[in-house]
């Protein structure tokens, strides 16, 4: 990658010169992303991706502006991102229990609300990449060669972490397990 200001040459990153921009921007960058997702877990996540995606395409991006102003903006695209993900889940997740209803299964709002609550406590016990696997798997319908890709990780580890989320929520939802069964069926 190639860091350029408007009157400055192109200066390759290397190892050394990451390190000292992470250290001098990681805090404002985390304070800005916490701001704009209101969520301090997510708003870590999204700095750390931000400066994994620079150090990956170090070779190829060109800077044209300040390294500190490029940071901000793709810290606030990707927070952006986030949150319109945020938002198709939830939808996602009130879609599936209107077809849960349409299905001929009646449920009154009391126990729609305890179903969510009791799902969300269960993804919420799973550790934080098996969560992401199944999200991904699940509301986002990815196949787990798509999930590795966007994971860094390999197929067989988003196999085992399906399959530690799916005991898991068994475990969890056991009260649930009739109305579960058409959830995941249907969607």
């Amino acid at each position: 990658m190639a860091y350029s200001s408007e009157n400055a040459i192109s200066v390759p990153i290397d190892e050394v010169l990451f390190e000292t921009s992470f250290n001098s921007h990681f805090q404002a960058l985390y304070a800005y992303a916490c701001m704009l997702v209101k969520d301090e877990d997510e708003a870590e996540e999204i700095v750390q991706t931000v400066f994994l995606k620079i150090w990956e395409k170090r070779e190829s991006i060109a800077i044209t502006s300040s390294l500190k102003a490029y940071l901000y903006q793709m810290v606030y695209r990707d927070s952006m991102n986030h949150i319109r993900h945020q938002k198709v889940k939830q939808k996602h997740q009130d879609i599936t229990l209107h077809q849960i209803n349409d299905n001929g299964l009646q449920m009154d709002e009391g126990q729609d609300h305890e179903l969510m609550d009791a799902l969300k406590k269960a993804l919420q016990g799973l550790p934080e990449k098996c969560r992401k696997v199944f999200l991904l798997s699940r509301y986002e319908t990815l196949k787990y060669q798509e999930i590795a890709d966007r994971l860094g990780i390999s197929v067989k580890t988003v196999e085992t972490h399906m399959g530690k989320a799916l005991k898991h929520l068994r475990v969890e939802l056991a009260d649930f397990l009739p109305l579960l069964i058409i959830l995941f069926t249907n969607s």
